[in-house]
Order: structure tokens, then C-alpha cells, then sequence
């Protein structure tokens, strides 16, 4: 009886013992989840840290950066024990989060690579009572410098929808850069020149941007230094016409009751007038969804200058309607709907041969909506013609075409109320006014000449 009592007691202490040895030796080291806005240091630059430790607890957290043997501490945190069962040593807090300003210049530190270390241990008796530790080192770039930019072509006349080029030198490489027109960004590119350091960007001012539009070049580091160069530019002011355009019954018979509206076409049938209802939703909605769609293809444009000359224009057309003219919708005498034509409607024979109107790669031949068959072209830096309302479409994407190549014929696909191209011009991701790339001295005095300009430096 007192042999087993002996044994009981000696169990009764024993387990716990060893229990205790077996948590206080773990072997797990703390985590370690550290998040940098960027590997590029500028001056308002914070880090976040997240540390736990769900053993034995945290018990310290130090951060500090390093730069030509140079250590300052940015963080150190001590945690106090709690003890277990009133003997053994642990923390209360297992988990904490820190945001650390890092103020390289206050450290007396410059541009260049850096070290940010991270020591966290716990209470575990490992390492002869230094618990178990996570060491982390992340590499980074002090940048506190914006990059330098050289306006190199002199004149940029602009008028209202209407395109201009810009070319400019950066002096460092990684820099994201083009020119900021309002709250709109037309990126920049190299490629035009053999010099590599050299960037153009065409840019463009929509129909609603007139005097008042504010234009400057931006270029941005990796770091996040920005700067703005404003340049010289004259912007002059255009007046667009006003258009009346009356819809009528055998219109809406003729070219509504049969358009795609993604199955809403029972959705309409209880309305007094039912395809007048169809035509709106497909003026405001689709033909909305329809320009957002055509003026997201340029963004996948070549760097390169595909093009060489003025634009060629439907041969033998007489012009229906204008680029931005302003059309008011009329049913039965009523104002019903506005919109503005971001384009030019020419008329020709009925399926008529469409010419592209430059060399170019076709990135879209297909039908879209209000467009109707449609096929676009990028001519290189974000500059785009586009050819919409085709019977025919003899391109596919991907085509290299050269000027004067057949792309399609005339028609009256989409919304078009007669046999006729819809052409138009875009730069990045804004319609701009074809008339300026039919003329030869405009797109001399404003794009040739400067490159030519800046071939000669």
C-alpha cells in the first residue's frame, strides 16, 4: 500500500515535470509576416508587422536597418513574463502588430541598398533560455530622388478632340511616364528612337476638353517619386454642330426589333411603346457598354511606328455626319435622347470597298453592338482607326495590313440607318477628330517634324 502511494506521488510530480520541460523546450519559432508598400524606400515610407507566437509567447521584437555597416534600431519591444504556475517564465501576449515609419534621412542615411532586419524570440528555454528566435532580412532601395525629365520637342498645338505629340528623355531606367491630360493618362513609350531613353507619347484632348484642360508630362519611380514637367502647349477651342436626328416608326421596325439587347427584349413589352422603350435602353446602355468596350482594345498597342502619311479616306464619299456633333433624338416632333458622334459617317455606293487607312496590325474584326461589324486597326503608340457599320468584314485580327489593304465593305450593320462607314480615330482611349489625320501638313507640322526634330539632336 505505501509502495503504490509512493509511486502515486512520485507520478503526481513527475508528469507535470516533464510536461513542463516538454512545453518549455518547444521547438517552434515565432512568425514573422512583414509587408512593404515597396523594395524602394522614399520618404514617407511605413512597414507593417505582424509577430505571434502561440507557444510559449513573445517575449521580444526588435527592427532595425542597416546600410554600410550602419545599424539603427526603428523598433524594440520587450515583453514582460507572466510566469506559469507562478514559476515558470512565459508571455501573456502571443500575437502584435506594429507600423513603422521607416525615416532614412533622420538616420543620416543615403540613396542606395539597404537592410531591414527583424529579430523576434519567445520564452521557450531553448538556446540556453533564449528562447527560440526568427531572424528576417529583406533587401531594399533607398530612393528619395523623382526622376529627371527633358522636354525635347518644342511646340504642341492642340485643338479641342483633336491628338498632339510629345517626345521627352528620361535618365533613369523602371520609370513609368506619359503625359497627364486632366485627370486622364496617355503613357509614354520608347521605341520611336534608337536611343532607349527617348519616349513619345501621343495624347489627346476629348470634345468635353477645351482651353482650360490642364497638360504636363508625369514621370514615376518605383520608389513612387513623381514629377511633373509641365511643357509648352497651345490648346485652341472648336465649336461642334448640333444634329437633329428624327426616329422614326419604319426606323424602329426596320433596325430595332431585331437588335441583341442580351435577352431583355421581353422586358419592353409592356410599355406603351415598346420599341421606342428597346431604342433608348440601346442608345443609353448598349451604346455606353459598346464605346467602353472599343476604347479598351488600343491599350494593347505596339510600340512601334506602324503608319507613314496622311490617313486615306472612303473614296468618293460624301460626309453624312461630323466628329462630336451634338444629336438630339426626336420621336414624333418630342426630344427623346442626346448623344454625342464620335466619329465620321461617309457615304459612298452601297458596299462600297473599305480601304485601311493606314499600315497597321487589325486587332479587332468583329461585330459590336451599335457599331455594328466593326474592324480596328493599331497604328502604333496607342493610335488606333477604327471602321465600323461593315456588310463585309476581309480582315481578321492579327492581319498585318499596309494602306490602301481592303479590310471590308460599307454597310448597315448595328445601329445604321443607311449603307455607310463609320470611321474613326483614337488615340489611347479617346475618339479624336479624323479630319487632322486626312491632312498631310497637319501631320506634318505636328508629328513628323518633331520626330525628325529629334532624330537631328
Amino acid at each position: 500500500m505505501k509502495r503504490v502511494v509512493f509511486l502515486t506521488l512520485i507520478l503526481m510530480v513527475l508528469i507535470p515535470v516533464i510536461w513542463i520541460f516538454v512545453y518549455q523546450f518547444e521547438g517552434k519559432k515565432p512568425v514573422v509576416d512583414m509587408s512593404l508598400p515597396s523594395l524602394y524606400l522614399k520618404k514617407a515610407y511605413e512597414m507593417s508587422l505582424k509577430v505571434s507566437d502561440n507557444k510559449t509567447g513573445l517575449r521580444k521584437v526588435m527592427v532595425s536597418i542597416m546600410q554600410k555597416g550602419k545599424e539603427t534600431i526603428l523598433l524594440e519591444k520587450q515583453y514582460k513574463s507572466k510566469g506559469f504556475l507562478g514559476v515558470v517564465p512565459g508571455s501573456k501576449i502571443i500575437n502584435d502588430t506594429f507600423t513603422i515609419p521607416v525615416h532614412f534621412w533622420k538616420y543620416g542615411m543615403t540613396d542606395g541598398d539597404a537592410v531591414i532586419r527583424i529579430m523576434v524570440s519567445d520564452y521557450s528555454w531553448r538556446g540556453w533560455n533564449k528562447g527560440n528566435i526568427s531572424y528576417t532580412e529583406k533587401k531594399v532601395i533607398i530612393d528619395s530622388k523623382p526622376p529627371k525629365v527633358a522636354v525635347l520637342t518644342k511646340r504642341h498645338n492642340i485643338e479641342r478632340g483633336g491628338a498632339a505629340l510629345v517626345i521627352y528623355k528620361l535618365f533613369e531606367k523602371n520609370i513609368k511616364s506619359g503625359v497627364k491630360v486632366g485627370e486622364n493618362f496617355f503613357p509614354g513609350q520608347s521605341g520611336l528612337f534608337e536611343n532607349k531613353d527617348i519616349y513619345a507619347a501621343f495624347f489627346a484632348l476629348s470634345h468635353l476638353q477645351g482651353p482650360e484642360s490642364q497638360i504636363s508630362v508625369l514621370a514615376e519611380d518605383m520608389a513612387g517619386n513623381i514629377t511633373k514637367r509641365g511643357f509648352y502647349h497651345y490648346i485652341r477651342d472648336k465649336n461642334f454642330r448640333t444634329d437633329i436626328l428624327n426616329i422614326s416608326d419604319h426606323f424602329l421596325n426596320q433596325k430595332v426589333i431585331d437588335f441583341d439587347v442580351d435577352g431583355k427584349n421581353g422586358s419592353f413589352q409592356g410599355e406603351k411603346n415598346p420599341l421606342l422603350k428597346k431604342f433608348l435602353y440601346i442608345n443609353k446602355k448598349i451604346r455606353k457598354r459598346n464605346v467602353e468596350e472599343v476604347l479598351s482594345i488600343p491599350q494593347i498597342s505596339e510600340n512601334k511606328k506602324l503608319w507613314d502619311g496622311k490617313f486615306l479616306r472612303l473614296k468618293g464619299a460624301a460626309r453624312r455626319a461630323g466628329f462630336a456633333d451634338h444629336r438630339i433624338y426626336k420621336y414624333k416632333g418630342k426630344e427623346i435622347d442626346r448623344a454625342t458622334h464620335l466619329g465620321i459617317d461617309l457615304a459612298s455606293t452601297a458596299n462600297a470597298s473599305v480601304k485601311a487607312a493606314n499600315s497597321g496590325t487589325v486587332i479587332l474584326a468583329r461585330e459590336i453592338g451599335i457599331f455594328g461589324n466593326t474592324v480596328i486597326i493599331d497604328h502604333g503608340f496607342g493610335l488606333c482607326s477604327l471602321y465600323s457599320h461593315l456588310s463585309l468584314i476581309s480582315a481578321k485580327k492579327g492581319d498585318a495590313v499596309k494602306k490602301g489593304d481592303e479590310v471590308g465593305s460599307t454597310g448597315m450593320t448595328g445601329l445604321a440607318g443607311g449603307d455607310h462607314l463609320h470611321f474613326s480615330m483614337i488615340v489611347h482611349n479617346v475618339f479624336v477628330n479624323p479630319v487632322e489625320w486626312w491632312d498631310n501638313s497637319w501631320i506634318k507640322n505636328n508629328i513628323t517634324s518633331k520626330i525628325n526634330f529629334v532624330n537631328q539632336m
